[in-house]
């Protein structure tokens, strides 16, 4: 594949992934996932002297700002499931990696962008990112995982809170949370996530990979959860507060629910 979104570069064996819409606050349209899926399921694979990998976004603003809503306007009950299975197939890739994938979160990471960085292994973020699920402001939900993964990291009553409000947290509250492994000075997120993948290329790499598998098995029975998800998130690509929801954000105007 040609990768149009994707900068890859690769030094001393660390890939880094910088997602390149700046303009468009380096949302997650198809091709970016496509390229994404690709690099995970196959040319990521065929490095065989892959330490890890960092995923950062383009430009000081955002990590990621959340998927592309544009390709949002004809999804229904069976098209927004499809399109939220294939979300999390991409990031469940991306989770099952067998080596470290670190995300230096560089600004915001809203949305898809959030649910970008919870399925990275690890998280590295500069003082300036922000995180949230702000979903419910469309009248949808996540649909890549957030509704799950969240839960795992924070806890069931905070996440809900966040998934409900659509509050922003920032990186020194996710840093308490437990949501991100270590805060930066603004600039210092890569270099830190280069140096703790660096300190884990130094152990035996069958382990690593193996600590990876049996981290995710732990989580194994959550499955069903991402069934439910990808089922609730299609019911809402049939209702009116979607539409309004979704016409709102594009009109930049606010939107009136009328919880229908």
């Amino acid at each position: 594949m040609q990768y149009e979104n994707l900068n890859i570069e690769y030094q001393d064996g660390i890939a880094l992934i910088t997602i390149n819409r700046e303009k468009a606050l380096n949302a997650l349209n198809s091709q970016t996932m496509e390229e994404l899926e690709y690099f995970f399921g196959t040319d990521g694979l065929q490095e065989q002297n892959l330490k890890g990998v960092i995923i950062t976004g383009a430009g000081a603003k955002a990590f990621v700002a959340g998927a592309d809503i544009t390709e949002f306007k004809d999804l229904d009950l069976e098209r927004g499931a499809a399109f939220a299975k294939h979300g999390q197939d991409i990031f469940n890739l991306i989770e099952r990696f067998p080596r470290p994938v670190i995300a230096a979160v560089n600004g915001f990471a809203l949305g898809g962008g959030c649910e970008l960085a919870m399925a990275c292994h690890l998280r590295v973020a500069s003082e300036n990112a922000r995180f949230g699920q702000p979903e419910v402001n469309l009248g949808l939900i996540p649909g890549y995982g957030g509704t799950q993964r969240l839960i795992r990291y924070i806890g069931r009553g905070k996440a809900l809170e966040l998934l409900m409000t659509a509050d922003m947290i920032s990186a020194a509250e996710a840093l308490q949370l437990g949501l991100v492994n270590y805060v930066t000075a603004p600039g210092g997120e890569i270099e830190k996530a280069t140096e703790l993948l660096q300190k884990i290329a130094q152990k035996a790499p069958i382990a690593i990979s193996k600590v990876i598998e049996c981290a995710n098995a732990y989580y194994e029975a959550g499955q069903a959860g991402f069934q439910h998800e990808k089922n609730a998130f299609g019911t809402c690509c049939t209702t009116e507060d979607f539409k309004e929801g979704s016409g709102a954000f594009l009109e930049k105007r606010k939107a009136n629910f009328q919880g229908r």
